[in-house]
């Protein structure tokens, strides 16, 4: 959008160097906004704004610091997250906090539909914050120190589904990693990947991933789970039972669990 609107970009690979640090504070603004940022800030960056440097995180802090706080909440089952304004310093979001609003996680949610409620709040959150610190009237309280968690960037073999694990937890992965990376299991050389199921209740009835009927119920280390939506390399995403017209996966297959270290 900056680019469609003749303002100035920059997208510099580091912001250590002294001279984007340089053209940084030449910009003498008032304020900086950080929203998703793939780079360290260097203390003279976070140092340059007049008033100060303000953060949005998609997470109440200082649960889940750090890059995946959404797949991270939506992977530990949380019931809630929300949205985070902070004052940045050098620490991994751990500055004090300015705003923080809640919202609920609807037990079908998913990472990118999570994504797109958190982004309209952080951006109406962080227009507060600035109206406020136009004031004078920010407020920042220093992060508690009891309830640190951490998010750590997604590692696209995380989207693999090992089947002696719970339903429920197979059934959040799932959820978690839509769109990127994927859930995903192989079979016949192929990665499948699984854009939609449910965890069922009760015994698995049988070795974990084994396919237990003709409706694509996989057994798991507790419960099983219904893969409802699924995807061949390159081709359209389809209901089960349009997948397997034309990619067979008869009861009694054995989808293969990772190899455990």
């Amino acid at each position: 959008m900056a680019a469609q609107q003749g303002l100035p970009l920059r997208c510099p690979v580091t912001l250590r160097s002294e001279a984007e640090q340089a053209a940084f504070a030449a910009l003498a603004p008032d304020a900086a906004i950080v929203a998703a940022y793939g780079l360290i800030l260097p203390k003279t960056i976070v140092a340059a704004p007049r008033l100060c440097c303000l953060n949005v995180h998609a997470s109440l802090l200082p649960r889940w610091r750090g890059a995946a706080p959404i797949q991270r909440a939506l992977l530990a089952g949380d019931q809630e997250t929300g949205i985070t304004i902070m004052k940045m310093e050098e620490g991994l979001d751990t500055g004090p906090i300015v705003l923080q609003e809640t919202v609920p996680i609807a037990p079908d949610a998913t990472s990118a539909g999570l994504s797109a409620e958190l982004a309209i709040l952080g951006g109406r959150l962080m227009l507060a914050a600035l109206d406020e610190l136009a004031e004078g009237q920010l407020v920042a309280i220093p992060q508690p120190e009891e309830g640190v968690t951490y998010a750590p960037k997604i590692a696209r073999q995380e989207g693999r589904l090992d089947w002696r694990e719970p339903s429920p937890d197979l059934e959040r992965r799932v959820r978690a990693f839509d769109p990127w990376p994927g859930a995903f299991f192989e079979i016949a050389g192929e990665r499948i990947r699984v854009l939609a199921a449910v965890d069922l209740p009760g015994p698995a009835g049988g070795i974990p991933g084994t396919v237990l009927d003709d409706r694509l119920t996989v057994a798991c280390g507790e419960g099983v789970l219904r893969l409802l939506r699924l995807q061949r390399p390159g081709r359209a995403v389809l209901d089960a039972p349009a997948f397997l017209r034309g990619f067979p996966i008869p009861p009694g297959t054995r989808l293969p669990c990772p190899a455990t270290s």
